[in-house]
């Protein structure tokens, strides 16, 4: 089947007829100038031609020959797996590490460089900073070694009594507190300096910022081994004005030949995010390369990460969401500082919505929080008016994709339960770490304690090969999802046409791209009495836990302009003992946790589940977003194992089991203009 739009012949995978209101990939070569052809065609031509046995079929742009045509409609061969053109295998990585070239990971005591980061992410066992051996369950796929451009690499001369650094006394006395064993606390000043704009330029020479970023690059390249393992060249831009983060890591499609023509955009140039953006254009206008920008922590913006106006407190322009959606195509919704997908005051009926919170204030408990900013920090809400946006100003800034990542300041990326080493250096595993307060506001009037920390994230990625450009392209359409540290396998579909049978398959991907349009994807213009339909599955992590459900999330805009939302639990484990209740809801799935032993058996939940779901409730004249999220059952938490490992007491308010889960990005639907 052929689908024309405007001058280009599209055509769908395996000449399946598409759904109404999905969107097709251009056809290239031989096969567009064949499908050219067939659509100038007059009616029947081809029909008679065949029928006369014609050897040619003579078109206004040349002869369409039948021995030319006939490869094109071979009909499938024997295997399967021949000719798949979409990716069949999800990609595991960090996109969001720092090693001791971050000013605040070295102060902390971080004395591990980018090497010591790649050696452990491609499965090697290493030495941390505190003396202790660790190493990965598993190597991972990619990493992005993202130190802050802010002083990259100073700390290091700041600690070694560079000179230079000695001769302002700012510089000095952090230096002094250092060697005393007290970086700790030069760690916190200089974090609050940088967001009330007080560090000493010195820290900030860009000489040494080139050099190491040049550093910084060389070892990506003698790392980065196509097809094996791939490590993408980026860094963090740290906006922290009052404290509010506003933090975007930059990752690069390009090597160093390209990202060396640059010196990393740091906050210290601007903190405002358009003119970051504007440099990420100036670097593709002069380099012809690619690049891109991931928010996150929203939860500590206090109200700032998706806000109605911009950095200077004006109404947002058609211009400002065309930019941003561009070059911020995923958000980090999980990592360390904790998880961002919603909140129990915006979601009130989702049982699941407390997951792993920090919100308490912002970044360094300068400004405490008030409910009212809380719809501007979390992912779910985010979409939600990006959907309010996009019917004003005919663009959605908030159409993003979601990931995981650690944010991690130990040069380890580990986001286990069972391997969890902290934020930083400070608090790797040991028996106090839990009880220590890990941040304090000035007056020691709110504390977030060590066992806050969130053993959290990963990114999954569909990409068709492990390269700096399939991992780059995979984000750009947001074929990518989240975990808090399972690599679980999720699948998430949406068109018009899945069935229940389709939920039978072995293989969801093949139904999934021919039927509809993946994680990431758009849904438009519904025909009447039409509703989207979703097919789902998700495979546990092979040495993890089994699977309590698969939710849908969905959010629309009312026609009076309202932002709703609704969880819909859609397939779960035990469905042969479980049934949903009086007022919808799916009971609890158990749990076969063992605390004092941190352990648990896979002796309820599922390893597998799949379902086609229909959305109940479908206004064709509704924006609305869609997204899979995928729960486990309960499993101990990092302070079980700590507690078990160390024997240790931890007070009843200190979490010992968690529900680990995965999110993918959404699928959007847009109705008719």
């Amino acid at each position: 089947m052929v689908v024309v739009s405007g001058k280009t012949a599209y055509s769908a995978l395996s000449f399946n007829e598409p759904s109404e209101g999905m969107v097709m990939q251009p056809a290239t070569g031989l096969a567009a100038t064949v499908l050219a052809a067939l659509i100038s065609l007059q009616p029947g031509s081809l029909a008679r031609a065949q029928e006369t046995q014609a050897n040619e079929v003579g078109t206004d742009i040349g002869t369409l020959y039948k021995d030319e045509v006939a490869p094109l409609f071979k009909k499938p061969g024997y295997s399967p797996y021949a000719g798949r053109n979409y990716p069949t295998r999800v990609l595991w990585g960090d996109t969001h590490l720092h090693t001791a070239n971050s000013l605040d990971a070295a102060a902390f005591g971080n004395t591990l460089g980018p090497e010591a980061a790649y050696r452990f992410a491609r499965g090697e066992e290493i030495i941390s900073s505190t003396g202790q051996p660790v190493k990965l369950s598993r190597p991972l796929d990619f990493l992005v070694v993202a130190d802050h451009a802010e002083g990259l690499g100073s700390t290091i001369e700041l600690k070694n009594g560079n000179p230079l650094l000695m001769a302002d006394p700012t510089l000095r006395r952090w230096h002094d507190m250092m060697a005393a064993g007290q970086g700790g606390d030069a760690a916190i000043e200089l974090i609050l300096s940088v967001g009330t704009g007080t560090t000493p330029k010195l820290l900030f020479d860009p000489r040494l910022t080139r050099s190491v970023w040049q550093a910084n690059t060389a070892t990506a390249e003698r790392y980065n081994e196509p097809g094996r393992f791939t490590a993408l060249i980026g860094y963090e831009w740290t906006s922290n004005k009052a404290g509010n983060n506003l933090h975007r890591v930059v990752i690069f499609r390009d090597g160093k030949n390209k990202a060396d023509q640059i010196v990393p955009f740091s906050s210290v140039n601007s903190e405002n995010p358009a003119k970051l953006w504007d440099f990420l254009d100036s670097y593709q206008d002069k380099t012809g390369g690619s690049v891109l920008a991931i928010p996150h922590n929203g939860n500590l913006s206090n109200g700032r990460m998706f806000a109605l106006v911009d950095f200077d407190g004006r109404g947002l322009t058609r211009e400002y969401a065309e930019t941003r959606a561009r070059l911020e195509p995923v958000y980090e919704v999980t990592q360390i500082k904790g998880d961002g997908e919603t909140h129990p005051f915006l979601s009130p009926n989702d049982e699941f919505a407390g997951f792993e919170r920090w919100d308490k204030g912002n970044l360094d408990l300068t400004d405490l929080k008030k409910p009212e900013m809380l719809q501007y920090e979390y992912a779910r809400s985010g979409l939600a008016l990006g959907l309010k946006l996009e019917k004003e100003l005919g663009v959605n800034p908030f159409k993003f994709g979601m990931i995981g990542a650690t944010d991690s300041h130990t040069s380890l990326a580990t986001a286990d339960q069972d391997n969890f080493f902290g934020k930083h250096t400070g608090v790797e595993p040991s028996p106090g770490r839990a009880m220590h307060p890990f941040l304090q506001s000035a007056d020691k009037a709110v504390t977030l304690m060590g066992w806050e920390m969130t053993a959290s994230g990963y990114a999954g990625i569909w990409a068709n090969d492990n390269t700096r450009e399939a991992i780059f392209d995979a984000l750009m359409r947001k074929e990518v999802y989240a975990t808090t540290g399972p690599r679980m396998i999720v699948r998430f579909f949406g068109g018009w046409d899945f069935k229940p049978a389709d939920a039978a398959t072995r293989n969801p991907a093949e139904v999934g791209y021919a039927k509809g349009v993946p994680m990431g994807g758009d849904l438009t213009a519904a025909s009447e009495g039409k509703a989207p339909t979703f097919l789902v599955a998700a495979l546990r992590d092979p040495i993890g836990a089994n699977l309590d459900r698969i939710q849908i999330v969905k959010g629309w805009q009312e026609a009076n302009g309202d932002l709703k939302d609704k969880v819909y639990d859609v397939v779960w484990g035990d469905a042969q003992k479980r049934r949903p209740g009086p007022d919808g809801k799916l009971p609890a799935v158990g749990s076969t946790v063992d605390i004092p032993n941190a352990n648990y058996t896979n002796t309820i939940g599922d390893p597998e589940l799949i379902a086609e779901w229909t959305d109940p409730d479908f206004d064709a004249n509704q924006r609305a977003f869609y997204y899979a999220r995928v729960i486990e059952i309960p499993t101990p938490r990092w302070t079980a194992y700590d507690a078990k490992r160390f024997g240790v007491s931890l007070p009843t308010e200190v979490p010992m089991i968690t529900q680990e889960r995965a999110y993918t990005s959404p699928i959007w639907y847009t109705p008719k203009t």
